[in-house]
């Protein structure tokens, strides 16, 4: 029996929580690329000195869903014997930590008297780490070899003291190593943060007190996601889904998911998903993971704290081989985009009819990675603009989903327009939404993105990681899916080329680019949306007349008021 009673072990959880969170804060306000001080594309959290999740800060899914396998990891290469105070392990490599290369993640040991007391963990993305193509994540990777520099784990700071040869190696490995610099040595900021703040809780009340509070909290959320289980039916419920190519193929991907639910415990298996791709969609067993715990969390208990114990409940199974997880070198860079939101897709499917009420309509599918990159001969420096865009949320039980929102895996901002034309030769033409790519439904989808950016200046290579071009974004129960995404090129003389959702090529002056994100599927029968609200989404530019006629049979007068009787008259046909 613990002695935490329960309004103690309430303060320091806040305690804990507003640790990793001010890592965070800390992260993005001292980082040097848009990517992180704009886009807030980084993660952050403490572990117990066993590597045992104990709190994170509200940011990335997929990257706080994978980071406990890594930390786990770098423990048993880095045993409590071989730490030492002011160390920092730099490790990027998906074959160990899980995600891509150019997430790179920083694990300080936390001292206290020279006794190791917990663990500090950040991850950022970084805007290049080499490879065939700026922003490290080229569509055309058939190994791992070919998306950019791989660091093992590898200690950047040491005694506290900063290790030059180390430092020295990622500036010149990398297209950018201001930038780079610049968010490594934020990411060893953050880390100190917690260092300070764990200490005072330590100083406060004491090491055993602080340990005991940690692993109280990880019981605590083991029970409560073990309870939230009993609630649900015991049985097998399946899901499948594809993903449109790899980059090289343009050939569908399966996805397979099998749920079992036993009594307090759930089994995701994915035996039957397509064998590894030869292009970069590969997803670790670490992105796989996290995406599973991700999902189970969301539809059984939104509200429980996240930490190790919130997955202890938890079997994930995924053949070695596969798409879910690969035998190495294969290429993994477009794993976080994509893969990771067929996944979650596949799981959230699979439990619909299980869970109408928190089940969710398909959302835009995909994180839309796109970079632009290369060599500013007019600044005589390389850029690389990383991006990845929001699209429609879907459709909930009892509301419509967001618009031009970042879904499910991914939690990043988009980069203001003011601040790409300030730091990149790009012009923004257009920024908007996507009128018409709602899927219907009772509760409509989100509707998708658009951006338009002109490139300014020659010699830069573009990068899409995109899908749901080909197959939309699914309904559920009577909903209609959202619309599909497309990039187009277009150049100066008025030539349109047509791209796939995943390519890799060279942009020249004056041309232009256009993205459009998919929409979220509808949730519920379109006729039964009240005729009110389709004219609201009429007003709001969401939707045409045609469109109102044609999925929600509601009739609208050319002085913008519903047509009651020709709805009726439509809707009871």
């Amino acid at each position: 029996m613990s002695k935490i009673d329960g309004i103690t072990l309430e303060v320091m959880k806040n305690s804990f929580y507003t640790i990793a969170e001010e890592m965070g804060v800390t992260l993005i306000k001292t980082a040097l690329s848009t990517n992180i001080k704009d886009r807030v594309d980084c993660s952050t959290a403490i572990y117990t000195k066993e590597g045992e999740l104990v709190a994170q800060a509200e940011h990335v899914p997929l990257h706080l869903g994978l980071m406990p396998s890594v930390v786990k990891e770098i423990l048993k290469m880095y045993p409590e014997d071989k730490l030492s105070p002011g160390d920092a392990i730099l490790i990027n490599d998906p074959y160990i930590s899980g995600s891509h290369l150019p997430d790179i993640f920083m694990i300080s040991p936390i001292f206290y008297k020279s006794q190791l007391v917990a663990l500090a963990s950040n991850i950022a993305h970084h805007v290049d780490v080499g490879g065939m193509a700026p922003g490290s994540m080229s569509v055309k990777a058939t190994e791992i070899f070919h998306e950019g520099l791989r660091l093992p784990a590898i200690r950047v700071r040491k005694n506290g003291k900063l290790d030059e040869e180390v430092i020295r190696l990622l500036e010149k490995n990398v297209r950018t190593g201001e930038e780079v610099l610049g968010d490594i040595y934020a990411q060893l900021a953050a880390n100190t943060v917690a260092e300070k703040r764990i200490i005072d809780l330590i100083e406060k009340y004491s090491i055993e007190h602080v340990w005991e509070s940690m692993h109280e909290l990880i019981d605590y959320s083991d029970r409560r996601m073990r309870s939230a289980i009993k609630e649900i039916k015991n049985g097998v419920y399946t899901f499948e889904d594809y993903l449109e190519g790899d980059g090289i193929t343009e050939d569908n991907i399966l996805i397979k998911t099998k749920i079992e639910i036993m009594d307090d415990s759930i089994s995701v298996d994915f035996h039957g998903s397509d064998k590894q791709s030869r292009g970069p969609v590969n997803s670790t067993h670490g992105v796989t993971s996290a995406c599973v715990f991700y999902a189970l969390k969301s539809l059984l208990d939104p509200d429980v704290p996240p930490n190790a114990g919130t997955y202890k409940c938890i079997d994930l199974i995924a053949p070695k081989g596969t798409i879910v997880n690969p035998n190495f070198p294969a290429p993994v860079s477009n794993a976080n985009a994509n893969t990771s939101q067929r996944i979650t897709d596949t799981i959230f499917g699979a439990l619909a009819d299980l869970l109408p009420e928190r089940s969710m309509a398909a959302c835009s599918g995909t994180m839309t990675g796109f970079s632009i990159g290369g060599f500013d001969h007019i600044n005589r420096k390389y850029l690389s603009y990383i991006e990845t865009y929001g699209g429609g949320q879907g459709a909930l039980s009892d509301m419509d989903g967001m618009d031009g929102v970042h879904t499910n895996m991914t939690n990043t901002l988009n980069t203001p327009v003011e601040v790409i034309e300030q730091t990149f030769p790009f012009q923004v033409n257009n920024y908007c939404y996507v009128d018409g790519s709602a899927g219907a439904g009772k509760h409509r989808g989100g509707v998708g993105l658009q951006r338009e950016i002109k490139l300014l200046t020659d010699g830069f290579t573009m990068t899409l990681m995109a899908d749901r071009a080909i197959n939309s974004p699914w309904g559920l129960f009577g909903g209609l899916g959202g619309k599909t995404s497309s990039c187009t090129l277009q150049k100066e003389n008025g030539e349109v080329i047509h791209f796939s959702s995943k390519v890799t090529r060279e942009i020249e002056k004056n041309d232009t680019v256009t993205l459009r994100t998919a929409g979220g599927g509808g949730y519920g029968k379109p006729e039964e949306r009240e005729a009110e609200s389709v004219l609201q989404d009429i007003i709001l530019g969401f939707i045409s007349t045609e469109q109102a006629k044609k999925d929600y049979k509601v009739v609208i007068n050319k002085d913008f008021t519903v047509n009651e009787e020709e709805t009726v008259h439509l809707r009871n046909a």
